[in-house]
């Protein structure tokens, strides 16, 4: 049944047209992995190989997922992961509001479908978004990464946990164990 509802949402978003990020899109990316672990990472939106495989998190952010994710004993493929915007902005910018505005019903559909028990935030858009979504307190990314937040939701209890994306690792080394800190926390939230 999730499988069906998740592939249905990514026709939709393959075909969407709501914003003009469609126009220089390569690829759509949807989201990927497994849909019943409970675990929902969101990042910002694709990149320049993202937007070529249609997958999220590949190459060096993806690598440095991928290495967070075995530093707690999971593999991607347990792990749902997309993004607040599904196609890539030019040159990698930041998202607009109208883009992130545009891609808001697809991934608030996601969630609905998922139901998941942890979603994970990875960089500061996809922090804001699920904060301004759950009702939490504006906050900045450096004060509040690490540190999760249980929400009541109308499935239940469920957990907000706000990441450094993977890429600040590129751009400074000095991140990585602040980033492997993080997930440690993660590991802690899915064994309770």
């Amino acid at each position: 049944m999730k499988s069906e509802e998740l592939s249905k949402i990514a026709e939709k978003i393959n075909q969407c047209t709501k914003c003009k990020l469609h126009e220089t899109k390569n690829n759509a990316v949807p989201g990927d992995g497994g849909k019943d672990s409970g675990l929902l990472f969101i990042g910002e939106a694709p990149g320049y190989w993202e937007d070529q495989k249609g997958v999220p998190f590949v190459v060096a952010a993806g690598k440095i997922l991928d290495e967070l994710l075995d530093s707690i004993n999971l593999e991607r493929s347990q792990v749902f992961i997309t993004n607040v915007v599904k196609c890539r902005p030019p040159n990698n910018r930041d998202p607009l509001p109208e883009e992130m505005n545009a891609c808001r019903p697809s991934l608030e559909r996601q969630i609905e479908v998922i139901q998941p028990k942890v979603i994970v935030t990875l960089g500061r858009f996809a922090m804001d978004y699920v904060f301004k979504k759950y009702g939490l307190p504006d906050a900045k990314i450096g004060e509040v990464h690490g540190k999760d937040f249980e929400i009541n939701t109308l499935n239940g209890r469920m957990r907000i946990l706000a990441l450094y994306h993977p890429a600040v690792v590129t751009h400074n080394p000095s991140y990585r164990p602040v980033l492997l800190d993080d997930f440690k926390r993660l590991g802690e939230l899915i064994k309770n």
